[in-house]
């Protein structure tokens, strides 16, 4: 399976995007310290189109909040029941690590969420970035604590400011 990918412009800075016959792959921040990370045997493609980049491109405008998106991502079978919650997080609303444990029947493994969350390779669509610590504070995020800031307050308030 090929992966494709390819970078572009955001309010919370350059994105890559891989894409492959099976969907979206993975999606990250160029300048992340830690998660995902774009792969040596994708190829880039400068030209690369697919519905992820149109309805990312959405989501920035302020025109979309729930994303309908084939998603490719390479996980074990936890990881993969974690991002499955991740995406039933309503756009605007938070949770925490801990009530996503609840919600896929382990409510003592509220760590084991956070591990699964950080490995998340497919920031904003399955928005990671709308888990919070269970006193309400911003906890991890593999693109950094401002962005994660920027875009729950974006999502919030329908607006963007300055990172």
């Amino acid at each position: 399976m090929t992966t494709r990918y390819r970078w572009i412009e955001s309010p919370v800075g350059k994105l890559w995007i891989a894409w492959s016959k099976d969907g979206l792959v993975s999606l990250g921040f160029e300048d992340q310290p830690k998660g995902a990370q774009v792969a040596d045997d994708w190829v880039y493609d400068a030209k690369l189109s697919c519905p992820a980049i149109d309805q990312l491109r959405e989501y920035f405008a302020g025109e979309r909040q729930v994303f309908d998106l084939p998603l490719a991502p390479e996980g074990t079978a936890f990881q993969k029941r974690v991002w499955t919650e991740l995406a039933k997080i309503p756009f605007g609303e938070t949770t925490t690590y801990g009530e996503l444990a609840k919600r896929i029947g382990k409510p003592t493994a509220s760590r084991a969420v956070g591990a699964a969350n950080g490995q998340n390779r497919i920031a904003i669509v399955l928005p990671c970035h709308r888990v919070v610590g269970a006193s309400g504070k911003l906890t991890g995020f593999a693109g950094g604590l401002d962005k994660k800031e920027k875009l729950l307050r974006f999502e919030q308030d329908q607006q963007w400011l300055p990172l």
